[in-house]
Order: structure tokens, then sequence, then C-alpha cells
């Protein structure tokens, strides 16, 4: 899987947007980015049958690369998790 061509953040809309392609955008909310963590207190968490609780305010603060995704941090201190740019993929709405 390649990375996407364009990342931006909008604090405002409180969505990340990926461009794959020129033709193909797609953009994921702030708050379902932090329930979905991927890291692996996150994980095992929802492994467990817990829904983790995402505040409504949650804001993506910094997009960290990593090459083969990115890590993020949020507003609310959560910082573990790397989204490999499939799982990114697969969490954003067309």
């Amino acid at each position: 899987m390649t990375e996407p061509v364009a990342v931006k953040n909008s604090l405002r809309h409180q969505c990340l947007t990926l461009q794959w392609s020129a033709r193909e955008i797609q953009r994921v909310s702030h708050a379902r980015l932090r329930g979905a963590c991927p890291c692996a207190k996150c994980r095992a968490a929802r492994l467990q049958g817990h829904i983790p609780l995402v505040e409504g305010g949650v804001r993506l603060e910094a997009i960290n690369p990593m090459g083969y995704g990115v890590q993020l941090v949020f507003s609310d201190g959560h910082d573990r998790g790397i989204y490999p740019w499939v799982y990114l993929r697969s969490l954003a709405d067309r």
C-alpha cells in the first residue's frame, strides 16, 4: 500500500483528509480516529467488549510520519496509536 498524496488536518471541521489520488479523497473525523485507536491498550479494551468513550470535542493536534503510517496525537493526551495507511483507509468515509 502506498501512502497518500496529501494528508490534511482540519481543526475547524475536526476531520483528517487523505488524498490518495486526484480523484480519491477520504475524510475521517477526529472522534472516529480516537475511538478506533490501534494501540495495544485500546485494542485490548475493545476485545474485552469495552467501548471507549471519546469526548465529542477531541481534536487531532499532531501528525507524526512513521513511514508505513502516522502517529496521531490527540487533545486528550493520547498519543500511543500508530495508524498504518491501510487502516486509515478502512476507517475513512468516501
